[in-house]
């Protein structure tokens, strides 16, 4: 990098850290504190009874406070990332940064702890003496030998888990890279010879799991710098080291690198030269972990041997080893069993975990973090990505276990299926929500075609159907072209052997589809010609024929393209005296709970009846998701104060739904404050027929409710499900070009319910 771009990076980051307030960390309670009677409970007296509970039965304090979600990551600061003894002060920002992994990759609490204490038995005292705040401790940028010693005195005292990611952090993932290393190399644990430059913390733990997993000792080569560590050497020896050292003459790692089959390097730039590289075994597996250089580029190691299968601990090489995959999840499921320590069988169980997921499918949200990137199993991917939202369900709840299993666990779970769910839910904001339709849609198979089958999200969406629901996807698309994307994407999936193609340039089916849409438009203006033209270039009128025809169930459309262009489509076709849009209704999923929002696309100033069938078809679709409406008619007008043409709509809609003796709760016209605020709307109207706050807001125009919809998604973070299209009987929705492949698999769950379940 130039001298310019260093310092623009330099000065980015140093922004990042200062604005808009200093630091990367802040404290939020967790409970409403806004009057007395909070105070009381929050505080004295109310706070004595979780005391005095606790003291009757310490392990109470997970129920009462937070130290079962607590962890303290703790350092003195003497070995900070390559920056080496800086001192902790100025480890800080390395460690609030790893709080945030924490609370971002896991929600786990964290205190970042820096000790100005460079003896490892005081930093012990130390780190044990605070025990009763915290559920765990993550040990972090301690030199070695120092942290061996720092590890062993806390795991030995301290009745919670003490983990040093450093060295183990490091050595799961490096685990898990070699495991699956291997498995593309073809390679045994029992058969490799491993040659080893690092002989610190890191380095230790690794060589520790790969003995673990299975390679020899007498296969593993360690060096350092002063060379290899050999039976009888005696300068910059430790217990650690000298359980490595080899009976042997030789002397240097180019001495022992030839038929190495694995590389493992975490030392410095340079170490591995490309002659030695040639040297090494066929196929072989480097991992150069050295930062920000390594011990040979990637480039230098593939001339010199074009089959080698490579890492780094660089983010702009393919197998970054990155111990974000590791840590936030290994913690979280010690936590969540009550562990006592975080044991081999537990580490190992992550290492598996890591490694398996990196041979299932890439998720749509990792590919859509690392758009461009190649997130196919192989060589250039041997481990998921950090932000692959799989990895807390499936690593957590295999941590989880081993600590069961191996009799540390002291709140054991009933039922780790849906201990996996839940933390599925807590990275999918939209999976506990979705649960009951996702039930309802199990009870039957429905074929549900996507009019845009060609959309790199669709073909996603497609693949976790086939995984997750008892769906049957059809596609409207070119076979050539799906099949070309399903592979580059690393998808499982293949036209026509697992899901049906519809070809818009090439079917046996095309003249019966332009005969099926002539004859339900001839009499509006479309000739035998124009309906042959269209089936040949409108994918959404072909899925609405396919509809039609009932050759599929339900159709889902519009990931480009405008709303109610697509709408004008499942109209002509779907359109008949019992089915016909009513409205489009968003699910909001917000920090506090779930905010519906209507009528987002389908009418611009809905009549009085259109808001009455809006209200009613809002009520029946909340219901799915097992949710009790309670529908506010919104608008600048509030109860009978303002002649406006919105609240004079609205109060009609109000006399409509009266008269038809609905089964739900609802009250208008009023303000969305006063919907979302039950103290206020009392004051204004007291006695008003709606208990507690509003979860459906139905506006009077299209702009007020679109633009509350995208307000919550773009300055709430609010996660939309939907636009669900109410009134067609379920047979057709329309999607926005914002939509994600979870969305579209949120949106086939929905289609693919019987309509027999939500009336």
């Amino acid at each position: 990098m130039t001298d310019t771009t260093n310092d623009s990076l330099r000065q980015a980051a140093l922004f990042y850290h200062e604005n808009p307030r200093p630091g990367k960390l802040e404290i939020r309670a967790t409970k409403p504190l806004a009057n007395g009677r909070d105070l009381s409970r929050a505080y004295s007296p109310g706070v004595a009874e979780a005391c005095l509970e606790i003291k009757a039965d310490p392990a109470n304090a997970a129920r009462y406070t937070t130290r079962g979600n607590l962890v303290a990551v703790v350092t003195n600061g003497t070995a900070v990332l390559g920056l080496g003894n800086i001192g902790a002060l100025a480890s800080k920002p390395v460690m609030e940064g790893k709080a945030v992994l924490f609370k971002k990759f896991a929600n786990i609490d964290c205190f970042d702890i820096e000790v100005n204490e460079p003896d490892p038995e005081k930093l012990a005292e130390i780190v044990c003496a605070l025990e009763p705040t915290f559920g765990a401790i993550n040990l972090e940028d301690i030199k070695a030998p120092d942290c061996f010693i720092v590890e062993k005195i806390c795991r030995e005292r301290m009745n919670i888990p003490v983990f040093h990611d450093d060295q183990h952090g490091t050595a799961i993932v490096v685990g898990a890279a070699a495991t699956n290393a291997l498995h593309v190399a073809g390679k045994d644990w029992g058969d490799i010879k491993v040659v080893s430059t690092g002989g610190g913390a890191a380095g230790i733990a690794c060589l520790n799991m790969l003995l673990k997993l299975g390679v020899k000792r007498e296969n593993i080569w360690l060096c350092d710098v002063h060379g290899l560590v050999f039976e009888g050497r005696a300068e910059d020896m430790n217990p650690q080291k000298a359980a490595f050292a080899q009976k042997s003459d030789l002397r240097t790692l180019d001495d022992v690198i030839d038929g190495a089959d694995l590389f493992l390097g975490l030392s410095g730039p340079g170490v591995l030269k490309p002659e030695q590289v040639s040297r090494m075994a066929k196929r072989p597996i480097i991992f150069a972990l050295a930062n920000p250089t390594p011990e040979i580029m990637p480039d230098l190691a593939r001339e010199a041997a074009p089959d080698a299968i490579i890492a780094t601990g660089r983010s702009d090489f393919p197998n970054q080893v990155n111990n974000v995959l590791c840590f936030p999840f290994i913690f979280r499921g010690a936590l969540d069993v009550g562990a006592t320590e975080i044991n081999d069988a537990m580490q190992v169980a992550c290492v598996e975990g890591i490694a398996a997921l990196a041979r299932a499918t890439t998720s749509a949200e990792a590919a859509a973090a690392y758009r461009g990137e190649q997130l196919t199993f192989g060589a250039d991917y041997l481990i998921p990505k950090p932000f692959d939202p799989r990895l807390s369900g499936i690593v957590s709840s295999a941590v989880a276990r081993a600590a069961m299993e191996s009799g540390v666990a002291l709140r054991p779970l009933d039922d780790l299926k849906a201990y996996k769910q839940k933390l599925d839910a807590s990275v999918y904001k939209s999976a506990l929500l979705m649960r009951p339709v996702f039930q309802a849609a199990a009870t039957a198979s429905r074929k549900i075609v996507f009019a845009e089958g060609e959309d790199e999200r669709v073909l996603r969406a497609a693949q976790a159907i086939l995984e997750e629901t008892t769906e049957q996807p059809i596609l409207i698309g070119r076979p050539e072209v799906i099949a070309t994307r399903c592979e580059r994407m690393g998808l499982e999936i293949r036209p026509e052997r697992d899901f049906n193609i519809v070809n818009p340039e090439n079917d046996p089916r095309y003249r019966d589809y332009w005969n099926s849409y002539h004859e339900i438009m001839a009499r509006r203006g479309v000739t035998p010609d124009l309906a042959r033209a269209i089936m040949r270039t409108n994918t959404t009128a072909i899925g609405a024929i396919m509809v039609h025809r009932e050759e599929a169930d339900s159709l889902i459309c519009g990931t480009f393209g405008e709303y109610l262009w697509h709408l004008n489509y499942i109209r002509q076709v779907l359109g008949d005296a019992k089915h016909h849009p009513q409205a489009a209704l968003s699910l909001m999923i917000l920090e506090d709970g779930p905010l519906f929002i209507a009528d987002t696309h389908v009418h611009q100033q809905p009549t009085a009846e259109q808001l009455a069938e809006t209200a009613i078809g809002a009520a029946r679709h909340v219901r799915r998701f097992g949710i009790e409406p309670k529908i506010a008619l919104c608008s600048q007008s509030q109860f009978g104060n303002q002649q406006s043409d919105s609240g004079l709509r609205l109060r009609d809609a109000m006399q409509i739904l009266d008269a038809r003796d609905c089964d739900f709760c609802y009250e208008g016209e009023m303000n969305v404050d006063s919907a979302l605020d039950v103290d206020l709307r009392e004051r204004q109207f007291p006695g008003n027929r709606m208990q507690g706050a509003a979860n459906v807001l139905i506006f009077g125009h299209a702009d007020a409710a679109s633009a509350t919809r995208n307000i919550l998604k773009m300055k709430s973070g609010g996660l939309e499900v939907g636009p669900i299209l109410m009134g067609m009987g379920n047979r057709a929705h329309i999607v926005t070009p914002s939509i994600t492949a979870r969305g579209l698999l949120n949106m086939a769950a929905i289609a693919g319910t019987p309509v027999a379940h939500y009336g």
